[in-house]
């Protein structure tokens, strides 16, 4: 994304900025520290557990129950995962579930996975090949399967997995003798062009559009909870050179007087086509979009938001407004990657934007957080300050359409640089949360849960719960309610659990509940989130 989201250097206003420090990235068994590394951390470790704040019987309208919370995990060049090529592909899996144990210990319930980085695969593919991510060479197999241990091991720890792909880019440079043999830029040159330091698929090719379809939803063999598209569509623009697509403009540009209008009309047929191809193979599974956080500026659209900034309806020729108008994603989770008051792109007022975008449609809205630019050298004063990331989830609070918000990248996040990540749990993520529900999906409820038992044991208090009715549940919500003759609220003041479904009868024990009289009660959630009516309670002295 950076160049404007989560992937490499960032551009806006067609100035590069310095996004991020390629070589200060954590390598080796150094990952596995997790947040006990991390020195005056505000964060709960194993060693220090920390119970939920107390649970009262009235809704805290500062915790939502309905909250995205997740991190995105880059492989390209490294940045996040794996740490470098061609580690043992056990220390690799301990890396992956160090950073899946950090989002635990955030209250994250959701992380973004990048598998697809450059037209190649973190799975074996029938249509790309192997990763050079993995073992520092294109085409050779790791050992094991990376998507399919992610997949499992994230729901392990009931984190969402969203797996995320980049559409077009080829390769990290432009010479196709360099990709392995069998690439299908080598078997088909014709599909690809070199533009500044990278190697593209022709977006405008409606076979390459195709292909590369085919080749995410190969993954869809995968218990992945969403498919998820950063902000490169078309390349973004290089100055002194001009996309070399004119050729493919005049033999498939009919109907089309301008070519940008024929550009963004592909990367429409690519997002709405993916959205259909998606939910007719697996309904359940989400589709979204990390965009640029600039769709056009109000100088150019008078339907623009007040900034200043490079569009992405014009640099990527993606129509995102469009997207979200037409239905065609299930969230739209835009890089709103700058500070409160920057005069040419402000977070406060980019925000509101797109919340008036996602209103009275069927899309949520994330927001793109730069946690790469705390601390960082170069950045505006703002990014000097512990508490810029925290003002921003104050600033979201104002707006109900705000569903949640994703971190670039893991690094920064376990980095906790000035303490902001520390600052930003103490201050809104003191609670668990539930991810937001998906009904356009699927609105069926799973069956009320029955909580069949809940006794004190040395180690806490002991709860047995099952489903019933027809609909599995992916997940079960434990709530806890404090004092005598405590009300059953169900609001994340009382959240204190969420644990994966195992499809049959399953136990789970409060080891925070102290002495004193408690009230338990569980929920059961649907493959799309959607909960079922709350169990009848049972309360322990």
């Amino acid at each position: 994304m950076p160049p404007s989201g989560p992937d490499l250097p960032e551009r806006l206003l067609g100035t590069p900025l310095t996004r991020r420090r390629l070589g200060t990235l954590a390598a080796g068994t150094a990952l596995a520290a997790g947040v006990a590394a991390i020195p005056g951390m505000l964060l709960p470790t194993a060693a220090r557990a920390q119970p939920p704040a107390p649970a009262g019987a009235t809704v805290d309208p500062d915790a939502p129950l309905r909250q995205l919370r997740a991190m995105w995990i880059a492989s390209v060049v490294n940045i996040d995962w794996p740490s470098a090529t061609g580690l043992p592909a056990a220390e690799q899996r301990a890396q992956l579930t160090a950073w899946f144990d950090l989002a635990v210990r955030l209250r994250f319930n959701a992380v973004v996975l990048q598998v697809r980085p450059t037209a190649d695969a973190f799975w074996p593919s029938p249509y790309e090949p192997w990763s050079q991510y993995l073992t520092g060479a294109q085409g050779v197999d790791p050992g094991y399967d990376p998507l399919a241990f992610a997949v499992e091991e994230a729901h392990k720890r009931n984190l969402q997995l969203h797996a995320w792909f980049n559409p077009y880019r080829v390769s990290m440079q432009t010479d196709p003798s360099k990709l392995v043999e069998s690439h299908p830029a080598r078997r088909h040159p014709d599909w690809v062009f070199a533009y500044g330091p990278k190697l593209y698929y022709n977006p405008g090719i409606p076979e390459v559009r195709r292909f590369v379809e085919d080749a995410i939803l190969d993954a869809l063999r995968y218990d992945i909870d969403a498919v998820h598209f950063d902000d490169y569509f078309y390349p973004y623009p290089v100055a002194g050179q001009e996309l070399p697509d004119a050729d493919t403009f005049a033999t498939y540009g009919a109907g089309f007087d301008d070519i940008g209008d024929w550009r963004r009309h592909n990367i429409d047929l690519l997002i709405s086509e993916m959205y259909q191809r998606i939910h007719a193979r697996k309904p359940h599974v989400q589709f979204g979009v990390s965009p640029f956080g600039i769709w056009r500026n109000a100088a150019s659209d008078p339907a623009g938001s007040d900034t200043g900034g490079t569009e992405s309806y014009n640099a990527n020729y993606a129509d995102t407004r469009k997207w979200v108008k037409q239905g065609w994603l299930d969230y739209i989770n835009p890089q709103i990657y700058w500070n409160i008051g920057l005069a040419v792109a402000d977070y406060a007022k980019l925000t509101p934007w797109w919340a008036e975008q996602v209103r009275d449609t069927p899309v949520k809205l994330y927001i793109g957080e730069a946690t790469y630019k705390v601390g960082a050298a170069g950045q505006p004063a703002a990014w000097q300050d512990q508490a810029e990331l925290s003002r921003h989830l104050d600033l979201d609070a104002q707006y109900p359409e705000v569903a949640g918000n994703v971190y670039f990248s893991a690094t920064e996040v376990r980095a906790d640089t000035l303490g902001a990540t520390s600052r930003l749990v103490a201050d809104h993520y003191q609670h668990p949360a539930l991810p937001p529900a998906m009904p356009r999906l699927d609105p069926r409820a799973p069956g009320r849960p029955q909580l069949t038992h809940a006794v004190r044991t040395g180690d806490g208090v002991s709860l047995r719960f099952h489903p019933t009715g027809s609909l599995r549940p992916i997940s079960y919500a434990i709530f806890r309610f404090d004092g005598r003759g405590a009300r059953p609220v169900v609001d994340a003041g009382n959240l204190i659990a969420t644990v994966r479904a195992t499809g049959h009868a399953q136990r789970w024990t409060d080891t925070t509940a102290g002495t004193g009289t408690h009230s338990y009660a569980v929920l059961a959630l649907s493959p799309t989130e959607v909960a079922s009516p709350l169990s009848a309670t049972r309360t322990v002295h």
